[in-house]
């Protein structure tokens, strides 16, 4: 008598549908890609300056906006629409910096200039 032997191939595809599935699971929450996609902003904005391609504001956040097409003068205020990371306005990246740097307070944040203190 003769003994046959068959060989099983593995499921490779399973493994990797399961693969993918942990990657993306961890890239989720990880990366956070909702903090991270540009969020449209419409605000009032103060001019800065006049150029020949419109207008260049300032927004409440510090950001420099171009508003095409303007005839406002320095110093107008004008409405500007704008993308803007999600995580500068919910919060995620004065999070994510509080976290990183735990030692770091608001104090220690304030002080300028190089040296040691005596």
């Amino acid at each position: 008598m003769q003994q046959q032997t068959t060989y099983k191939k593995t499921p490779q595809l399973k493994y990797l549908a399961i693969v993918a599935v942990a990657t993306s699971v961890i890239l989720v929450f990880t990366v956070t890609p909702w903090n991270i996609v540009p969020t449209m902003v419409t605000e009032d904005v103060a001019i800065i300056t006049v150029a020949d391609y419109g207008c260049v504001g300032e927004s409440s956040t510090g950001r420099s906006v171009v508003v095409p097409n303007c005839d406002a003068g320095v110093g107008d205020t004008v409405s500007a629409t704008f993308y803007i990371p999600a995580g500068e306005i919910n919060g995620y990246l004065e999070e994510l910096d509080a976290r990183q740097n735990p030692m770091v307070d608001a104090w220690d944040r304030s002080v300028s200039g190089t040296g040691f203190s005596p």
